[in-house]
């Protein structure tokens, strides 16, 4: 299969373009011959112009590529090597939302072949590659599993925003169902990712491994996030005190702040799933998810307080949050905590603008049933710097005059302008 590729005699198919099938498959088409396969057709047509919808990669990265973008089935019949990266979401209730997951599987089991392989890069629970997708590709494809075709996984270390750590220079984690699968799978990868490979024991391990990632950065943040609160009660400032305890060498770095967006607010949510189901109730983890979710509320709170403090009619108070994705310099608005936030806010009938120049305003709307607006209109009670966007940072405090009233709150979610605003009262994580 690894010689088929490289001499173009198979092609290698991404089934899911977002954010982490698209780098995946312009990688790839520089060395082979491939099919990104995508069910929405508006993106294909994107894509087709080299624009990526997600505003991840430039023209550049189209350039000396072998893809054809496509949305029809029939052009996955020469396909021997399948990539699956579709989104792997979480319902209303936390509960592991499979149906992208199982839907581009079904694909991929309708035009299976005899020698042909199945990667899988979307996060999921430890065994659900072997227990849920499998049995599909099985049942839909009449061939049996390891004689007739082989499955593999390797999670997706793809970072939104992040032109350091890029597909090519992260090692790779790949696996396969069995010791052939294992060395062919990191053989194609080894293909585009400069940095390298590590092939995991077994693909429970590999799927394990995504998983914790995330979770671990996110128990790190909800102690970072219960410390703010702590240290909000002692009046000292949690950035001062995370300045100060950075000085030691194994102390690690991490923040207070809002924990949205696919991986690190969704992925622990799958390990608690399959947890369960095993009979352990993962006490530590759902703790931190449960500080974590709570984020929004709890500063929405601490802003109506933070009003009141300065005598501000809170009836007709004006908030300007500035940012709604899920995180710096993004367009993502996927599981944005800023909507939790925003929210709460409007339950106590503040009135609420929101900026943010990287998300879309109409796909804002469609998501959240809240509007963004272009620019600060008016003056405002309360500025709540939200989300740390290149285009946010290192204002002189007039900027923020301009649309504050005098008593206003600088609520800085980032920490960011620590030390630089004196003209109003400020509060930070």
């Amino acid at each position: 299969m690894y010689k088929k590729l490289l001499n173009k005699e198979s092609s290698l198919a991404v089934i899911g373009l977002g954010y982490v099938g698209l780098p995946v498959a312009l990688e790839f088409a520089k060395k082979t011959r491939v099919v990104g396969f995508d069910i929405n057709k508006p993106r294909i047509q994107s894509l087709r112009q080299e624009i990526d919808p997600s505003g991840e990669l430039s023209k550049l990265d189209f350039e000396n590529t072998d893809i054809l973008f496509s949305s029809d089935i029939q052009d996955l019949a020469k396909v021997g090597f399948f990539i699956i990266a579709v989104p792997t979401p979480i319902d209303e209730y936390n509960q592991p939302d499979l149906s992208p997951l199982l839907s581009a599987t079904s694909t991929v089991a309708k035009m299976l072949k005899k020698g042909d392989y199945v990667v899988f890069e979307s996060t999921v629970y430890p065994g659900c590659t072997e227990e849920k997708c499998v049995p599909i590709l099985e049942q839909e494809s009449g061939l049996k599993f390891k004689k007739d075709f082989k499955v593999g996984y390797s999670p997706e270390r793809i970072n939104p925003g992040d032109r350091e750590h890029t597909l090519k220079n992260v090692i790779k984690v790949t696996s396969g169902c069995d010791s052939e699968s294992a060395e062919i799978v990191a053989k194609v990868y080894e293909m585009i990712v400069e940095a390298g490979v590590h092939s995991a024991s077994s693909i429970k391990v590999a799927e394990a491994c995504k998983v914790i990632e995330n979770t671990q950065r996110d128990l790190n943040i909800a102690l970072m996030n219960e410390l703010s609160m702590i240290f909000d009660k002692l009046n000292i400032n949690t950035y001062e005190v995370l300045e100060a305890a950075g000085t030691k060498w194994n102390f690690l770095k991490f923040f207070p702040g809002l924990v949205g967006g696919h991986c690190i607010g969704v992925d622990p949510y799958y390990l608690t799933f399959k947890a369960n189901h095993m009979g352990h109730f993962p006490k530590v983890i759902l703790s931190g998810r449960e500080i974590n979710d709570s984020m929004g509320a709890y500063i929405a709170k601490k802003t109506l307080k933070t009003l009141i403090s300065q005598k501000i009619e809170i009836l007709n108070s004006r908030i300007l949050v500035m940012g709604a994705t899920f995180k710096e310099n993004v367009s993502d608005i996927r599981n944005s905590k800023v909507v939790d936030m925003v929210k709460e806010l409007q339950s106590f009938n503040l009135n609420v603008d929101i900026i943010d120049p990287n998300a879309s305003k109409d796909e804002f709307l469609h998501e959240y049933k809240l509007t963004l607006s272009e620019v600060p209109t008016g003056k405002y009670d309360a500025i709540i710097l939200a989300v740390a966007h290149k285009d946010f940072k290192d204002k002189p405090e007039s900027y923020f005059e301009q649309f504050a009233n005098p008593n206003a709150v600088f609520i800085d979610l980032k920490g960011v302008y620590r030390g630089k605003i004196n003209k109003f009262l400020y509060w930070s994580l």
